[in-house]
């Protein structure tokens, strides 16, 4: 299928192949749906919106919910303020969430349309009903990926919505990051088992896997309340999981209401998440119960048991840089060689370097690449094998054409199940995520075992 694609690998600057990402308004409009009664707004034409909303459709196996601006040629031409105004009044009255969150296109963002003064005007105008809320996001699709329009989502209910009093509520802030529903999940879980009480916004889990009951919910159980997220300036600190997806809403919870802040990897993985539990004690003053570490216990036991498939097997790791980030000190702590290490998303040298210094005494000519696309990563494969790929469900090409075995990790996935059902954040994510790894090198082994060394027991 990529035959085609040559080994000779030339400098591009002006084309992306396969970008191993997508847009802002995406990640935008997921982080939106981790509000408890949010309808997200796309500030654009049906069809941007159609798009985004398939695309999560597709990956979370859900009806989405959002709504559109429904941008006509005159809105391109001369602004869409009138478009707004009227979808929040339709909005409101057909559908009454308690919040619309509206995120901006391509198209909005050209001709300029200022949003903040749009929905000034449409509160002031009864477009907005009294003790109902509009926050909006900048997620121009042309500058970023969707980790960034998740980024800046999350950032916008800061800025809209937290707020300090006088009464602090003694609870701690989590970011989780662009995640699963089950990794947001596995975080609370993992809070609660050690008695921490916390707000995790933007919280998407009973909203995205929400179970079949019979009943439509255009709201579902889940999401951040939004009284939580007005409470989220009186919290002891915050912290945030994920450099590029989490810090700019924790920084900006600082800086506006003075709640110190820790930036921590995903805790995808054992030190990751080990670092993550030492930043609860460190905060909660809390002593890991004796159930925490017999999880750990466990996640290092799978660890153990499998060293022997993995040691030193080459892998390629691709996909969102947090989660590339984490996935890279995991595999080398289970003993394997992530040799390409690539994102799609434009974070520059932050993102090289720092994993450049994971790899740095294991695999120190590993090539590391942030902004790059599948077609580069496929070229490098096509010059010096790897025996696993690791990543989203677009590198399955590659997989079929150099006849490499997949395990699919991050976002999207849009031909198989289940991925939004089982974490990989925390102990327990951490041993489903390397049972898959495992299992998926042990059915190649079978696959290319001849008949004298095909086992029965591995």
């Amino acid at each position: 299928m990529l035959e085609a694609t040559p080994k000779e690998i030339v400098e591009r600057k002006a084309l992306r192949i396969n970008p191993a990402k997508t847009c802002q308004p995406i990640g935008a409009m997921y982080a939106a749906l981790g509000i408890h009664g949010c309808l997200p707004n796309s500030h654009g034409s049906q069809g941007c919106c159609s798009f985004h909303k398939s695309h999560l459709t597709r990956h979370y196996r859900e009806p989405i919910m959002a709504a559109t601006s429904a941008f006509t040629e005159g809105s391109s031409v001369f602004g869409g303020g009138g478009n707004l105004k009227q979808a929040l009044t339709t909005i409101f009255t057909v559908y009454n969430p308690d919040m619309v969150a509206v995120s901006t296109t391509c198209l909005s963002e050209t001709i300029g349309d200022d949003l903040p003064t749009f929905i000034r005007q449409a509160r002031e105008s009864g477009a907005v009903p009294e003790g109902k809320y509009v926050i909006h996001a900048n997620t121009p699709s042309y500058v970023g990926s969707h980790v960034t329009g998740w980024s800046n989502m999350t950032k916008a209910m800061v800025t809209y919505l937290s707020a300090k009093t006088e009464t602090p509520n003694n609870k701690l802030n989590i970011i989780p990051g662009y995640v699963e529903p089950s990794d947001v999940r596995a975080v609370k879980q993992l809070v609660t088992q050690m008695g921490i009480d916390a707000i995790v916004f933007p919280d998407t889990s009973d909203v995205v896997d929400t179970p079949k009951t019979g009943d439509f919910q255009m709201y579902p159980k889940g999401g951040t309340p939004i009284p939580d997220l007005i409470d989220t300036g009186n919290s002891t600190a915050t912290l945030a999981l994920g450099n590029f997806t989490s810090e700019a809403a924790a920084t900006a919870l600082q800086n506006k209401c003075q709640v110190p802040s820790r930036v921590l990897d995903l805790p995808i993985g054992l030190r990751a998440t080990d670092r993550f539990v030492q930043a609860l004690i460190e905060f909660s003053d809390v002593t890991p119960p004796e159930s925490l570490n017999d999880d750990r216990g466990r996640l290092v036991d799978v660890m153990t048991d499998m060293q022997q498939y993995l040691y030193r097997k080459r892998v390629a790791v691709y996909g969102d840089p947090d989660q590339v980030i984490s996935a890279t000190e995991f595999l080398v702590d289970c003993g394997m060689l992530p040799v390409y290490v690539i994102t799609g998303s434009p974070v520059g040298k932050r993102f090289e370097e720092r994993v450049k210094d994971i790899l740095k005494d294991t695999v120190p000519d590993a090539v590391v690449a942030a902004n790059a696309d599948l077609f580069y990563l496929h070229q490098l494969i096509k010059n010096e094998p790897v025996d696993l790929l690791l990543g989203n469900e677009y590198g399955k090409y590659i997989g079929r054409d150099e006849d490499i075995p997949i395990v699919r990790f991050g976002f999207p996935i849009l031909d198989r199940v289940g991925h939004s059902y089982f974490p990989t954040a925390c102990y327990w994510g951490g041993i489903y995520l390397l049972s898959n790894i495992c299992n998926t090198l042990l059915e190649r082994l079978d696959r290319d075992a001849p008949d004298e060394l095909f086992e029965l027991v591995r």
